[in-house]
């Protein structure tokens, strides 16, 4: 594994806040980051001087992206992956369009997470009304109906009941294929957030506990998670590595689980980036994940991941951001991430709070 060398420039795609906190966490490693967005005043945009603002289909853009730097990645998961394929032409990409291509589409995830030998919830691939009627007839109510693709933080789908109207629902979801997945009746959710590097070396954070708001946003996570023992911690690890190693990854992932009142974890969600229940470690950990994800695609030996206290994360959501600050202000345990949005809308995430030393929600 060769090291980019000190002054080198990794490519960002995309230009939120996860993006903004690589590029954070690059600038210590003597790295420069140039990003690829389309808004000028996105939040990564605000902390480098690099920037290039096209859309994902403008090839010439690319083209010149890629030449003014070393080594591409990503900060999420919705972008085409023709344009991940053209730019592996030109320059590394990590990750590639392989992992994306599978990330993107909720089915594909569930089938692949199970041709892996892990589990997740039974659930049905939905193309049409009469396909979604023979899901619910067979899998039962309560279930939840996703869209396939483009979906996020409780957006593109909608939980189904044995009186769920479904031409209605399907049709709110713009009669999209989507998934449907029979409810879990779960007893908590946790995530893991590991890296693998370019040598198929794999770091893994201590499994987080995860605390959701009503529509489906993360709240809260409680890193370490507080009722995880090491054996269901050593399963979810082994899980976790063989989906990396699976898919070639090289950068930092999450993989959310579902833990059921019998003690066995489900996978819901594989994340293909840094990753909002790991917001902890840039407190919490002797190397944050976005540090990590930086020595990934540079080819640097992974860091520690070590927890160094507990932490518990509160998202900055909407209006609340401003409230929270003000009571969290005075806390020396307390180390506030602002993200730099300026438009508040309810349930968008503003920046996050992590407090060091808590060990539980209050």
């Amino acid at each position: 594994m060769q090291a980019l060398p000190r002054g080198s420039t990794i490519g960002m795609l995309g230009g939120g806040q996860l993006a903004r906190m690589a590029a954070l966490a690059a600038a210590p490693l003597g790295y420069n980051v140039h990003v690829f967005t389309r808004a000028a005043n996105d939040p990564c945009a605000q902390v480098t001087p690099q920037q290039t603002l096209a859309a994902w289909d403008d090839f010439d853009a690319l083209r010149a992206f890629a030449a003014s730097v070393d080594v591409i990645t990503l900060e999420f998961e919705n972008i085409p992956t023709a344009t991940l394929d053209f730019l592996a032409t030109l320059k590394p990409v990590h990750p590639g369009s392989h992992a994306l291509a599978i990330c993107q589409d909720r089915v594909r995830e569930k089938d692949f997470v199970r041709a892996t030998g892990a589990d997740t919830t039974e659930y049905r691939e939905i193309t049409d009304l009469d396909s979604l009627t023979a899901a619910r007839d067979e899998l039962g109510a309560p279930a939840v109906l996703k869209t396939a693709t483009m979906g996020y933080d409780g957006h593109g789908q909608a939980r189904i009941d044995a009186d769920t109207d479904l031409a209605k629902v399907f049709t709110r979801l713009g009669r999209a294929r989507c998934i449907y997945e029979r409810f879990v009746d779960f007893d908590h959710e946790v995530s893991l957030v590991l890296a693998r590097d370019l040598d198929g070396h794999v770091a893994t954070y201590p499994i987080v506990q995860n605390l959701h708001t009503d529509a489906h946003i993360l709240h809260e996570t409680l890193a370490p998670a507080p009722r995880i023992d090491a054996e269901t911690s050593d399963v979810a690890n082994a899980i976790g590595a063989s989906l990396a190693h699976a898919l070639d990854y090289v950068g930092v992932m999450a993989i959310e689980f579902f833990v059921t009142k019998a003690g066995a974890l489900l996978v819901n969600e594989i994340a293909p980036r840094p990753h909002n229940s790991g917001h902890w470690t840039m407190d919490g950990a002797v190397c944050s994940q976005f540090e990590q994800q930086i020595r990934a695609v540079a080819g640097l030996p992974l860091g520690d991941t070590t927890l160094r206290c507990p932490v518990r994360m509160i998202n900055l959501l909407g209006d609340e951001v401003d409230d929270l600050i003000a009571s969290h202000s005075r806390d020396p345990a307390a180390r506030l991430h602002d993200y730099g949005k300026k438009h508040k809308r309810p349930g968008r995430k503003m920046g996050h709070i992590n407090i060091l030393g808590a060990t539980s929600s209050s």
